[in-house]
């Protein structure tokens, strides 16, 4: 059955070797294995496929999120910023904003975009 699969989150890119960049350097992912047109990356127990697309950028919700614990979410921020990703904030309701980072009901977030304008996440608490 499905329910006992991991997915694998697929991302689209206008330039994979561009998008490289980012996913290696900015957020630390170690491709895994590479296709002609893509880079497979493992997170975790998941993985991560960019791969190139003329949609890249063309989805305007939360395409991706990384959940961390709590007592790991001050340092995944702080070492995205000293990489010099910048955070996005946004209305929602129940929303409360510190900092760039999303703060409501004992959960932290905080929201990014890659290179094609693909939107991330990292948060904490149960989703």
């Amino acid at each position: 059955m499905l329910s006992e699969r991991t997915p694998i989150a697929t991302l689209p890119t206008a330039d994979v070797a561009r998008a490289r960049t980012f996913y290696e350097n900015a957020l630390g992912l170690t491709p895994q294995e590479e296709a002609p047109n893509g880079i497979m990356y493992r997170c975790g127990a998941g993985k991560l496929f960019l791969y190139q697309s003329e949609f890249a950028g063309t989805n305007k919700a939360t395409a991706v999120t990384f959940m961390v614990s709590d007592e790991e979410f001050d340092g995944e921020v702080d070492a995205l910023r000293a990489k010099g990703v910048n955070f996005q904030t946004f209305d929602y309701e129940g929303m409360q904003w510190k900092d760039d980072v999303m703060v409501s009901d004992g959960m932290r977030a905080v929201w990014f975009s890659d290179p094609d304008g693909n939107i991330l996440n990292v948060g904490t608490g149960a989703m």
